[in-house]
């Protein structure tokens, strides 16, 4: 999937912090989360309500109301005139979300559409399915997170076993992937230096009333424990004879993201005399080999980049969702990408992944590291439920004018 004239404006995308399930978010709504981070958000870059034009709300896991998510958020952001559209698909929702975006962008005449990208894996609801058939009518039930985590219904397979089966295919071995997971955390910390002068620029804070006029206030993300080659090398492999543990997997999260997407030229405005916008080049969802989910980021990189005309040697960084370790040491062999220009300011394999926005936080981190750099071509990555993938290519361009891309 093609785009011509989509961007978003660097400083218009953002995250909050990402916080480990059963934290400090475990008893918040991903929506009364969505709600408080954006209208901040929106807030503080001058964004006014009759200036988003749609909005298109990324959500996996049901919450209290969601049934009328888009409506409803809409309506708390002062947005009481859009309606809005709802995705969920897994872990490539951020992507699904603004390639919907893009297209109502290129389509639809124009337009700023507003995205968010929302989820809880705390509390995840138990969901209670009635079966008239059964005895007694007794009914079915599924943990919505738990469940699913732990069996793709088409394969019989945990996510856990097709990172196993990956590495296998790969003869990944235990050190490997542990300096793998060390390498990314050394970036992440990186990106925590001066007072965390990097992530300040796109990490949203939580601010949220609680009862009896308290306020729920988080800056940084929580729950991210630190790695050390010692610390690696004494965890235990989660499956026997295993290579994957505790230290080379994500841990669940909760959090928000969001950005606006609209035409280069308003995105261009938007950011003011000298400013930089993130086109969106091209989108890509793949399907790879049954219970191999972490080959599918590789799979999709590879459609995106011949979608785009890209060769990979034009690609300054890549930034993935690597649930596992397994999945960066696959997309560096079968690329030959360094790995050391694979997310630069860290990823979900250490922060943490809270399903719909952690695609939505790599996605910004990627442009403004970018922007850093001085612009280039950049793509993020990923696997997602269903041994699915989805890619997305972008440009960071540097304080051009608008007439250069007529």
């Amino acid at each position: 999937m093609l785009f011509r004239n989509a961007a978003i404006p660097v400083r218009h995308c953002w995250s909050s912090p990402f916080v480990r399930w059963q934290g400090a978010l475990a008893d918040v709504s991903s929506l009364d989360l969505a709600a408080g981070v954006t209208a901040a958000a929106l807030a503080q870059r001058e964004v006014a309500a009759e200036a988003i034009d749609g909005l298109v709300l990324g959500l996996t896991i049901p919450q209290p109301q969601s049934f009328y998510g888009p409506p409803w958020l809409a309506a708390r952001l002062g947005l009481g005139h859009l309606g809005g559209t709802q995705i969920a698909q897994a872990c490539a929702t951020s992507v699904a979300c603004l390639a919907v975006a893009a297209q109502q962008v290129e389509l639809g005449g124009g337009g700023t559409q507003l995205v968010v990208a929302t989820d809880r894996t705390s509390n995840a609801p138990l969901l209670v399915y009635p079966r008239s058939q059964s005895m007694g009518g007794s009914p079915a039930l599924e943990h919505w997170v738990l469940d699913n985590f732990a069996a793709d219904p088409n394969t019989g397979q945990s996510m856990l076993i097709t990172a196993e089966n990956v590495a296998a295919d790969g003869g990944m071995s235990r050190a490997e992937l542990d300096d793998l997971t060390l390498l990314r955390w050394s970036q992440y910390q990186a990106a925590l230096a001066n007072d965390r002068a990097i992530q300040r620029r796109y990490l949203q804070p939580v601010r949220l009333p609680q009862r009896q006029g308290r306020t729920l206030a988080i800056d940084a993300d929580e729950g991210v424990h630190p790695y050390t080659h010692e610390g690696l090398a004494g965890l235990h492999p989660v499956q026997a004879r295993g290579v994957v543990t505790p230290g080379t997997q994500t841990h669940p999260a909760d959090g928000c993201a969001g950005a606006l997407v609209t035409t280069v030229e308003h995105a261009l405005a938007l950011t003011g005399q000298g400013g930089a916008v993130a086109r969106l080049l091209s989108v890509a969802h793949t399907r790879t080999e049954r219970a191999r989910m972490p080959k599918a980021a590789t799979t999709a990189a590879q459609q995106a980049l011949a979608e785009a005309g890209i060769a990979l040697s034009e690609v300054k960084y890549v930034v993935t969702h690597n649930p596992f370790a397994v999945n960066d040491t696959w997309f560096a062999r079968q690329t030959g990408f360094p790995l050391e220009r694979m997310n630069p300011y860290g990823c979900s394999l250490i922060y943490g992944h809270p399903q719909g926005p952690t695609g939505l936080r790599g996605v910004t981190e990627l442009i403004h590291a970018l922007h850093d750099a001085g612009g280039g071509i950049g793509m993020f990555t990923g696997c997602a439920a269903g041994d699915t993938g989805a890619a997305l290519v972008i440009q960071v361009d540097e304080g051009l004018p608008a007439w250069l891309y007529d």
